[in-house]
């Protein structure tokens, strides 16, 4: 803890900053020296400062260009005395976004790589294989300092494992969410020495398919490393995570003592595996991992997953195809009901969706969007009465009007039926497309059938109820228990992830959508007994008494989002930027000016709720679109542009800023390459953030440039995006870009703007900024700069 207590000390640790480049870099050496002192004579420690400049491209976000210069890392490698040819990574970033102390958000990680660097280092036993301990010093900038680390740095050749320390919410468990790819011995290195694994390939699966708007630089070093590890990260109380809460104090000594546990004992496994040294020979297939109440994990080659997966959906089509052939004569008529049954189930799902999701369409309509972000329970109450009312009543209905005096008995089995073809056909489906989630569905056809088929005498003998009833429910016992610890994680995550996913997604939907399918997944081998029983009048009438009186609350407005209760904040997350713009015509002459505070609230509300505060933001001030100029005229720090509508932004005008350090673009030449080929030279020098954003004119097209690899990835909407950051120091930017262009241009043939961030220093936030922010309610977390735009023709 006293590492992690120094760490955020130093905040914001923002690239660039003298926080995070000296004041951070050398506490980090100090103790590197401090523990090198102590080392014994088993091990031998070698540290070394790298200050990369590199540029790629990556699709995460809308897609964009990353350039860095002179960024900082701290490498350290503890090895055996007599060297080591082959090493594991362990990763964390020291620096933090801006105007948050960062403490999850990865002090705590590092904090936790120097205590296992100094256990290791005392060590009397010698390590086979040296450990690289990378602090990075770049990751909040979408991970530069790490391709910079995997892409030039002599000992990253040696590397053929890694570990990488994340974060996405403030303590807890830390979850083994990625792993890999095709590198099984992995995740069993981590069941075989993790003390408190807690792992899902669930995670993993939802994760890569990019619906999380987050990335780490686990996908750095597969992509351009081609190395296989394991990513982890802290996921409780995620409201917290990026913001000025995000403080040492809120980590529990047990999170830190825990993570420190399984960290060390993975890294000491792997550092002392054979496997080690011939990765490569073990990359053969994707695994099936997940934890069993945090106690122990299950992980299996997923080759035998789809074995296991087809044999368990073939041996209950068979269950079922025997049940519809008992009675040869009646089988087309069995076969009948069995299909009716199936699709009647589908339908009373799909009524279900329908239902709730009109509902929280019309929460979010009304402007009570969220009234559950604070309170939890609020969402369980609205929506998931209505998602088990809905399925209840459904088949009610069906009940009374299309299975009228239609035998008790015989319905209920034919339902269950139906509900194991559905997880069966489930189960064959989602095996096809390759998900090793796919085990779950494992779960819910095994179990339940495994339960039916112990079940031997009829309901109608004595006694045979209570004993149907007992083993169904012990049958049912195993995937309920799992499914209710894997939606916990699952809304863990989700929930707080709805207040930073931007203005155009309604998180109402999202979460109802979860809600509901974890409602139909739970209910799927009761709906049976909704034609057992006599009567649902009781169930129905209890929860749409739920529903109603929790609609009405809701819609009054009572449930107020965010909380500033110090113990536990959930605060609303709003994006200022004190900005000056500038737009030059074809002449280079200035055609337009402004200057104003851009607004950006980062949830669907946006900042509907802020208003009341702070009179001056009304509906007079909406953003306008620059409709000219790439990125419609806006100094967008990353492309997010599609996240958030225009209508939620506000542009309150204030005075110019001008700041002590300003930008200097400069064109070095225009050359043609060929009758339709042109190559713009440039150099630029300001802050240490900038955004670029190139927009070819009709009729031209970018061809290539000198970033990335040479191909340019335009961002979405069209206009290209490229991210820059520094160190503290760096030589001018220079890049070329060329155009294809057509014979006549009289227009131009390339829009190009450059943005200035001023994250720290005096130049940050100005007076109006400032006395803004300060008007704020407290229940808020605004984060202000200041920055600059202008827009250049070509």
């Amino acid at each position: 803890r006293g590492y992690l207590d120094n760490i955020t000390a130093i905040w914001p640790r923002t690239v660039g900053s003298p926080e995070n480049e000296v004041l951070t870099v050398n506490y980090l050496l100090e103790q590197i020296g401090a523990i090198e002192k102590e080392t014994t004579d088993a091990h031998k420690i070698s540290v070394d400062i790298q200050r990369p400049t590199g540029s790629f491209s990556i699709d995460f976000l809308g897609g964009f260009t990353s350039y860095y210069a002179n960024i900082t890392n701290v490498v350290v490698k503890l090895e055996p005395r007599n060297g080591a040819q082959h090493a594991v990574l362990s990763n964390c970033h020291f620096d933090s976004v801006p105007n948050t102390p960062g403490a999850s958000d990865d002090a705590v990680s590092c904090a936790v790589m120097l205590e296992i660097l100094n256990t290791l280092s005392k060590s009397s036993e010698p390590l086979q294989h040296a450990v690289i301990f990378l602090f990075n010093g770049a990751e909040e900038n979408i991970l530069q300092a790490s391709h910079g680390f995997i892409t030039q740095h002599e000992w990253a050749k040696s590397i053929r494992a890694f570990i990488n320390l994340e974060a996405a919410g403030v303590g807890g468990k830390e979850l083994v969410f990625q792993t890999g790819p095709e590198n099984p011995w992995l995740v069993q290195a981590y069941v075989a020495a993790a003390k408190h694994p807690f792992a899902s390939v669930v995670a993993q699966e939802i994760f890569q398919s990019g619906i999380i708007p987050a990335d780490t630089d686990f996908r750095i070093y597969r992509d351009f490393g081609n190395v296989p590890g394991i990513d982890l990260a802290f996921i409780e109380n995620g409201y917290i995570y990026h913001t000025k809460y995000d403080t040492s104090d809120r980590i529990l000594t047990d999170s830190i003592q825990r993570a420190g546990d399984n960290i060390l004992a993975v890294l000491k496994y792997l550092a002392t595996s054979d496997k080690l040294a011939k990765s490569f020979e073990y990359r053969h297939g994707s695994v099936v991992f997940f934890d069993v109440l945090g106690l122990f994990v299950l992980a299996y080659p997923a080759r035998v997953g789809i074995i296991m997966n087809y044999v368990t959906a073939a041996i209950a089509f068979l269950y079922l195809s025997k049940k519809v052939l008992q009675a040869k004569t009646r089988a087309i008529d069995n076969l009948k009901k069995l299909f009716t049954a199936f699709g009647l189930t589908l339908l009373s799902w799909l009524c279900t969706l329908v239902a709730v999701l009109t509902v929280a369409v019309f929460v979010s309509l009304i402007g009570r969007s969220l009234s559950w972000y604070t309170h939890f329970s609020v969402s369980v109450f609205l929506y998931g009465t209505a998602a088990a009312a809905k399925l209840i009543l459904v088949h009610t209905l069906i009940k009374k009007f299309f299975y009228k005096n239609m035998n008790k008995q015989y319905l209920g089995e034919m339902f269950f039926d139906a509900s194991l073809m559905i997880w069966s056909i489930a189960l064959a489906v989602i095996t096809q497309m390759g998900l090793c989630s796919a085990f779950i569905c494992v779960l819910w056809v095994a179990f339940p059938l495994l339960a039916k088929l112990m079940i031997h005498r009829e309901f109608s003998q004595k006694g045979a109820t209570i004993k149907f009833v007992m083993i169904y429910m012990l049958g049912m016992f195993v995937p309920y228990i799992y499914m209710i610890y894997l939606s916990w994680t699952v809304f863990e995550m989700f929930t707080p992830i709805m207040g930073r996913s931007g203005s155009e997604i309604l998180p109402d939907v999202v979460l109802a959508g979860f809600i509901v399918v974890f409602t139909v997944i739970l209910s799927s081998y009761f709906i049976n007994f909704i034609y057992l029983v006599k009567s649902t009048k009781t169930t129905l009438v209890t929860l749409s008494a739920v529903f109603v009186v929790t609609l009405i609350l809701v819609c009054s407005g009572i449930f107020f989002p965010y909380s500033s209760d110090a113990a536990n904040p959930k605060p609303k997350r709003v994006f200022l930027q004190h900005t000056s713009r500038r737009f030059h015509d074809l002449t280079g002459n200035l055609v337009k000016s402004d200057s104003g505070i851009w607004i950006n609230g980062f949830d669907y509300n946006g900042i509907s709720h802020i208003t009341p505060h702070v009179p001056e933001i009304n509906d007079t001030i909406r953003t306008p679109c620059e409709e000219q100029a790439p990125f419609c005229g806006l100094p967008w720090i990353l492309p997010v542009h599609f996240m958030f509508r225009l209508v939620k932004n506000w542009y309150l005008p204030a005075p110019e800023i001008i700041p002590r350090r300003p930008i200097h673009f400069k064109v070095l030449s225009k050359d043609q390459m060929s009758s339709n080929s042109m190559r713009l030279s440039f150099e630029v020098t300001g802050p240490s953030h900038m955004s670029l954003y190139v927009r070819p004119h009709e009729g031209s097209a970018l061809s290539t440039w000198s970033l990335g690899d040479g191909m340019p990835v335009a961002s979405v909407g069209g206009d290209y995006f490229v991210f820059y950051s520094r160190g503290l120091q760096a030589t001018p930017w220079r890049f070329w870009v060329e155009l294809r262009v057509p014979e006549k241009h009289p227009t131009g043939v390339v829009s190009l703007a450059i943005a200035a961030h001023y994250f720290f220093g005096e130049d940050q936030k100005s007076p109006q900024l400032s006395a803004l922010l300060e008007s704020f309610p407290n229940w808020t977390f605004s984060s202000g700069w200041s920055s600059t735009y202008d827009l250049f023709v070509f």
